[in-house]
């Protein structure tokens, strides 16, 4: 067996099995390490016995659920309001696979059962030619050794002053290239040079881009990107058409780019703090910051069974997963001792990072990071005391290596609870009222994933009066290009000299599989608009103040627009339950106009003809259950190399037009930002609030972080505000900053009322 090549986040890799796998204590849980070591085992047995392939290289192998109402019956959830659970019915543990063949670069598919203590291949099956598997953290890792040792590029880079071993480079997905045949497995290369082992190589981005194979690993083209030149007219590009040239030899390809060789800037542009303070002398670190600990001295207030998790009346089943990283499944809230489903599924299902440069060949810079490379594979392993603060439980990760070994993240996901300000207070402000605070605790599942330059933390929030928030944030470092002296791009920031900050955007569809009271459930749009035929001065609406909201379900699959006009909004409901005092359906409202973005690509660009879930903020349709499992990936399962929508995807399912009313539905939820990069978004972005749900903000030599999230609110869906029965708090360990009265007065005493 080939070693493994694996990323700094991975903890350890296991090759063989260390025990035989027993029965799983939840249906829903991912596969462990010692399954997929097996199940890549029996797979390489049948392909041995009954194919003509010849080298197998995995690129996913992972847990294929098992039905929807078979999950819920064996978990005891009703399907219905007031109905009982259905009767369990025995479970087959499956898994599929996605893998090639090096010697002919076919792709093919497997399904497998764990029957009779032993996995067993139920299904083989080759791909059409022009699909492609995500790209394999180890087929990342080969991209830059394979630039590395061109000698192509080795002289290219000397040229410039880079030595060989001072080469490096991200690898992406091609995107979109149809210079080369749709059945290539190929990448592109965006290369840096490192002066020393840590060195950002960010800040010293080389003048090409390499093209190479990933299954021959050889160095197949190189694109010479062009410049823009200072006219009286403004920035000039240095080709007359951004239409991408013939492929060529390298010595043509820079003569089309219409400028000279650009040599990298050698300035140290560091994050690492013992690097900075070589970058500058005068560097120190604050010395000002006291500690702030998060202690919880009675322990943690959730409770964990593998991976089944409950808290505050909520319970779920947490899962690690290749392509999304978290899924959460099977949602639940026990309302006063009824449990209440909420959600069957929720997570990550699809995002794209289009770049807005128009001169060739960045227009194929629009990463799928969860299609094309997977959020499980590319998470960290987090570190207790930074990553995450307080009493922490965490949950491992594995996933399947090329050569069919489990690569293991040990602390993957993090679950912790933590502070959240105040849950609600009211004062009586009579003479002798009295007043109430109740501060809000929430429950935290996080997990951090590092895709090249970029960081991604991923935080799913419950609260205690039943409402759930995704939240993304974004830090790490600008994907960066070189700039020439005094280049102005009219399509990017300067942020330091000679790195152009490209701009560009963060697009992501949120996938909810809902189970509000059951599984028969609909879509509302609200519209909040002026009374109609109303004007003011009518005996409607005499002072003109008067605004309704106008609901409409949506009956028939489809994609709907965001509305700011009209404050647009969502709630997902069940017709089969009412509230007692407003009479509406049971529901519950998603929250996301902060982060409703447009594209900013057009509507028939390359990145929209393949990403064209970002067409609407909104999209309902039917959850379709097959061999292969739900509805799941708005982009198309095979995303590397697609040229167009593919079938199996968002769009052309609503195309159905089936009915969605009181049906097992999907809805999925856009959301994203622009950036406009800042030169304090470098060398590192920072996370900084701006507007509503949405916060944004960047500082980069590694970024600040961004904030974008959706929110999922009980809508009629409680008697009442469910957290009434959550006690006021008086945090003992709570003392005046000051002590020195003097200096303060008695402003830092406690107030008359205390907290309750």
């Amino acid at each position: 067996m080939s070693p493994v090549s694996v990323p700094s986040t991975v903890t350890a890799v296991q090759s063989s099995v260390k025990e035989t796998p027993v029965a799983s204590k939840h249906p829903l849980d991912p596969l462990t390490p010692d399954e997929i070591t097996a199940a890549s085992l029996a797979i390489r047995h049948y392909v041995a016995e009954k194919t003509e392939v010849k080298a197998v290289k995995f690129i996913t192998l992972y847990l294929l659920p098992p039905p929807k109402k078979t999950v819920l019956a064996h978990l005891g959830i009703p399907t219905s309001p007031g109905a009982k659970a259905e009767t369990p019915t025995p479970i087959i543990r499956q898994a599929e696979s996605d893998f090639l063949d090096l010697t002919t670069g076919n792709s093919y598919n497997a399904i497998l059962s764990y029957r009779d203590l032993k996995w067993q291949v139920d299904t083989f099956e080759k791909l059409p030619e022009a699909l492609h598997a995500q790209i394999s953290p180890e087929e990342l890792i080969a991209a830059e050794e394979a630039v590395r040792k061109d000698p192509v590029v080795q002289k290219l880079a000397a040229d410039v002053g880079v030595a060989p071993h001072q080469i490096v480079c991200d690898g992406w997905s091609i995107g979109y290239d149809e210079r080369f045949p749709k059945q290539r497995r190929v990448q592109q290369a965006l290369a840096y040079a490192r002066f020393s082992e840590h060195d950002n190589l960010y800040a010293h981005p080389l003048d090409f881009v390499p093209v190479l194979d990933a299954n021959s690993e050889e160095v197949i083209h190189i694109d010479f990107p062009p410049t823009y030149k200072k006219t009286p007219n403004g920035p000039t590009l240095s080709v007359s058409s951004t239409v991408p040239p013939a492929l060529s030899n390298a010595e043509e390809a820079l003569a089309h780019s219409g400028r000279e060789r650009i040599h990298p800037p050698l300035a140290g542009q560091n994050f690492l703090p013992d690097l900075m303070a070589e970058d500058d002398k005068n560097f120190k670190l604050r010395d000002d910051i006291k500690p702030l600990h998060i202690v919880q001295p009675e322990g943690v207030s959730f409770k964990m069974n593998g991976h089944e998790l409950e808290w505050q009346n909520w319970k779920m089943h947490i899962s690690f997963t290749q392509r999304e990283g978290i899924a959460l499944s099977t949602i639940t809230y026990n309302d006063h001792g009824e449990i209440r489903p909420i959600i069957y599924r929720l997570s990550l299902a699809e995002m794209v990072v289009p770049y807005g440069a128009p001169e060739y060949p960045h227009p194929r810079k629009f990463a799928f990071d969860s299609g094309e490379y997977g959020m499980g594979t590319m998470a960290n392993e987090l570190s207790l005391g930074c990553d995450c603060l307080g009493q922490i439980h965490y949950l491992p990760g594995a996933y399947v290596s090329n050569n069919g070994s489990a690569v293991i993240i040990k602390n993957v996901i993090c679950i912790h609870e933590e502070d959240a300000g105040v849950l609600w207070k009211h004062t009586d402000y009579r003479p002798g009222g009295r007043s109430q605070t109740v501060r809000r605790r929430r429950l935290v599942v996080s997990m951090v994933c590092t895709l090249a330059n970029y960081e991604y933390i991923w935080n799913y929030h419950f609260y205690q009066d039943g409402s759930i928030e995704f939240e993304i944030r974004l830090t790490g470092i600008l994907n960066v290009y070189i700039a020439d002296k005094d280049e102005m791009s009219p399509h990017g920031t300067i942020v330091a000299p000679g790195i152009n900050a490209q701009y560009h955007q963060h697009l992501f569809s949120v996938r909810i599989d809902p189970m509000i009271d059951g599984l028969s459930n609909s879509v509302v749009e609200s519209d909040i608009i002026p009374l109609p035929d109303a004007p003011t001065g009518s005996a409607a609406n005499f002072g003109g103040n008067a605004f309704v909201s106008k609901e409409t379900v949506l009956t028939s699959e489809a994609g709907r627009p965001f509305d700011w006009a009209k404050e647009r909004r969502w709630k997902i409901i069940n017709s089969a339950r009412k509230h007692h005092a407003s009479s509406k359906n049971v529901g519950y409202s998603i929250g996301m106009k902060g982060g409703a973005t447009p594209m900013m690509a057009r509507p028939d660009s390359w990145a929209a003809k393949r990403a064209a879930f970002v067409t609407n903020a909104l999209w309902v349709c039917r959850d379709v259950e097959g061999t292969k499992g739900s509805r799941m990936w708005p982009a198309g399962k095979y995303v590397p190399q697609t040229r167009s929508e593919p079938e199996d995807s968002l769009g052309k399912w609503v195309e159905g037009k089936q009915n969605v009313e009181n049906e097992d539905l999907l809805v999925y939820v856009t959301v994203g930002t622009t950036h406009i990069p800042r030169p304090e978004d470098w060398p590192v972005y920072v996370d900084s609030p701006v507007q509503g749900v949405f916060d944004t903000d960047f500082d980069t030599r590694s970024m600040p972080v961004e904030h974008l999230s959706v929110t999922l609110k009980p809508n009629s869906f409680f008697k009442a505000n469910p957290s009434m029965d959550v006690p006021g708090t008086y945090d003992l360990k709570s003392v005046p900053a000051f002590s020195n009265r003097a200096t303060n007065g008695d402003s830092e005493s406690n107030g008359a009322h205390g907290c309750h």
